[in-house]
């Protein structure tokens, strides 16, 4: 049913972009006719400024990302914490993997993640609705059971420890190589009814307090994924401003630390992981990389460390052998390529072609997305996956493979290189440029 709703409102979205050329959700159409699509990894505001100077270039290349309709007021705290704030991606779910790490140590009564990382998932299912610290630690302290809702919509954990349902906003750049929200589209991918049922053992005595909470990120504050740096980071720095007014955890404050996670190319992460683990901390809300949290998660796990992702989608965590420390707020890319496959049938395509990044999150959407396309009534000769190298000098031999494709569309799965990939794309008359 799902996949269904996605579907039609898809093919709505495009029937509204048909009378005119301003770019938005659900138009994709350059002027020869071929539909371009993104994903979370380059459907951004950094992307845009790749091409500053050269209106046009991303006209109508609209796309996918884990996003929910944000509150004007929590982005306006968002704003105070960060001023220089654009983008707000990810930012509700790396303020919602705070709120549950919090949640979850209280109810366990200690600041150790072997213990409290069995009550993390039922904080997000079975108990009293709340949906933020303040209506949370309230129910806690009057003996309840508290059912988060965050900011980034209804959590409802599975077995694994990540979202069985998400909303994903479906997002355009317009002729001025923008993205206005107030043309973004929402729906929702997965099914609440895949939650897990173990909610935990039974919380510690109401009040219980201890040892400080000690936080970390592990966030980009460098390399490809840089742009989503700054809205995770004042995400999390609200978050734990927000319960430690309130009075914190365990009676004190959390104690906050941080560092910057860089990208796959750099052993920048691992240096940040052990300077963490050095502090102390406990739990570390990160990475926003899929392939720089599977670079470290050994060693956090091995630390006794729990682990929290506000931006890894790659399948592959659903079943890493992790000692239940592993946990993240944004769906994976089984849900994502849902949203994104229907949002591209909802065009009628006959052909698409799909380049990807190769790495943990360019090959699982690009499967999973190719999987929901073929599903939905595309032959699978006419469904193409190109997987390429992120760090390749040039991408003219992927490029060309798309052009021999003559595609009626083109997803591409990636990071800042995209910008690369799009303008070969646009030099051949098949990219975004109007």
């Amino acid at each position: 049913m799902a996949s269904v709703a996605l579907i039609a409102l898809a093919a709505c979205s495009s029937d509204d972009d048909d009378s005119g050329d301003d770019g938005g959700s659900g138009g994709g159409d350059n002027a020869s006719g071929v539909a371009i699509y993104g994903t979370d990894g380059n459907m951004g505001s950094a992307l845009g400024d790749q091409f500053e100077g050269e209106d046009g270039s991303l006209d109508g290349m609209d796309g996918t990302l884990p996003l929910t309709e944000l509150s004007s007021d929590f982005q306006d705290r968002l704003l105070e914490v960060d001023p220089d704030l654009i983008d707000f991606n990810y930012a509700a779910e790396t303020y919602d993997a705070v709120v549950i790490t919090a949640l979850a140590a209280q109810l366990a009564g200690t600041n150790d993640a072997n213990v409290f990382k069995a009550y993390v998932n039922g904080v997000t299912f079975g108990g009293e609705k709340c949906t933020d610290w303040a209506s949370c630690i309230e129910i806690v302290n009057a003996g309840g059971n508290p059912d988060y809702d965050g900011f980034s919509g209804p959590l409802a954990f599975t077995d694994a420890g990540e979202p069985s349902y998400a909303s994903f906003g479906l997002v355009g750049f317009e002729s001025d190589n923008t993205i206005d929200p107030e043309n973004n589209e929402y729906v929702f991918a997965g099914d609440e009814s895949n939650a897990a049922s173990d909610e935990g053992p039974p919380p510690a005595p109401p009040g219980t307090t201890g040892g400080p909470l000690v936080m970390g990120y592990l966030l980009p504050e460098t390399g490809d994924l840089a742009f989503l740096g700054p809205p995770e980071i004042a995400a999390f720095d609200l978050a734990i401003q927000d319960i430690n007014e309130a009075g914190g955890v365990l009676g004190v404050p959390i104690d906050r630390q941080g560092g910057d996670s860089g990208d796959a190319s750099t052993d920048t992460a691992t240096q940040t992981v052990d300077r963490l683990i050095g502090q102390g901390v406990n739990a570390i809300v990160g990475a926003a990389s899929s392939t720089v949290s599977l670079n470290v998660l050994d060693r956090i796990v091995s630390a006794g460390v729990m682990m929290i992702s506000p931006a890894n989608t790659s399948d592959q965590f659903t079943t890493y052998p992790d000692n239940g420390l592993y946990f993240r707020t944004a769906p994976p890319d089984v849900l994502q390529a849902q949203a994104l496959a229907s949002l591209v049938a909802g065009e009628g395509p006959n052909v698409v072609g799909i380049l990807a990044r190769n790495d943990a999150y360019g090959n699982g959407l690009a499967e999973n997305t190719a999987a929901n396309l073929i599903a939905g009534g595309l032959s699978e000769d006419n469904v193409e996956v190109v997987i390429y190298d992120p760090t390749a000098a040039n991408f003219d031999a992927e490029v060309g493979q798309m052009v021999e494709l003559e595609p009626d569309a083109v997803i591409i799965i990636g990071f800042d290189e995209s910008a690369r990939i799009i303008d070969g794309l646009n030099e051949n008359g098949i990219g975004p440029q109007r």
